[in-house]
């Protein structure tokens, strides 16, 4: 069975990881090109059309984003979720308020969120404050969400250590009880947060190494956005 040597070999030598890594594929073959002259006045309305056309490019789940935060003590992390909403009030997610990402966002709301799209060589790059939705949204959010996935929020704390004697089918058949006899009780720890953009940016790969990108800021003086282009 062939497989990549644990750092056995020489750096960059064929055996490498690193020659392993190099030979990795980054984009599909065909990429679309990305006129910025013609973008939107929005960056949300940009946004929507790259997404659709992920969509129809076969992209797996083109509404996951990876969305870091950081405490007080400065240390970031980053996670995948999926993106709940996009308008002109901020680009929403969820979550339990008393998960790691949610004391972060408590002590230091800002984040940024990063979409990748590596089928048709694209990124999508937001940073801005962050702010609570109100709790009837996060509310209608929790109770949208299929019965498994309410159930799995039920279950247990969300990224607290399980016990040696936790046993994670039975809390799941407890939870997905507690759900069905309860389908109209929403989480109070149920989360949406939106992240209100200071910039938005657009990447656009291209195999020449002529990459596009372009990014919006809103105006400091209110209504409507300022677009660059940036070097690669």
């Amino acid at each position: 069975m062939s497989g990549v040597s644990g750092g056995r070999g020489t750096p960059g030598g064929p055996g490498s990881v690193r020659a392993r890594l190099r030979g990795l594929a980054s984009f599909g073959e065909h990429l679309p090109t990305f006129d910025t002259a013609a973008a939107p006045a929005t960056p949300e309305a940009l946004f929507l059309e790259w997404l659709e056309h992920a969509v129809a490019a076969g992209v797996l789940a083109p509404h996951a984003v990876t969305v870091s935060t950081s405490g007080p003590s400065g240390e970031v992390s980053g996670r995948v979720v999926i993106l709940k909403d996009v308008t002109d009030q901020g680009w929403v997610f969820a979550g339990q308020a008393t998960s790691p990402k949610g004391r972060d966002l408590d002590e230091n709301p800002q984040a940024a969120l990063t979409f990748f799209w590596p089928v048709v060589g694209r990124q999508v790059r937001v940073v801005g404050d962050v702010v609570r939705r109100p709790a009837d949204e996060a509310a209608a959010d929790f109770l949208a969400r299929p019965p498994a996935a309410r159930a799995a929020y039920l279950a247990g704390e969300q990224s607290a250590p399980m016990s040696p004697t936790d046993d994670l089918g039975e809390a799941l058949v407890a939870a997905e009880h507690e759900a069905a006899a309860h389908p109209d009780d929403a989480s109070p720890g149920w989360t949406l947060w939106s992240v209100r953009p200071r910039s938005v940016e657009f990447w656009q790969a291209d195999h020449a190494r002529a990459h596009v990108r372009l990014r919006y800021q809103p105006r400091p003086e209110g209504g409507g956005w300022t677009t660059d282009r940036l070097w690669p």
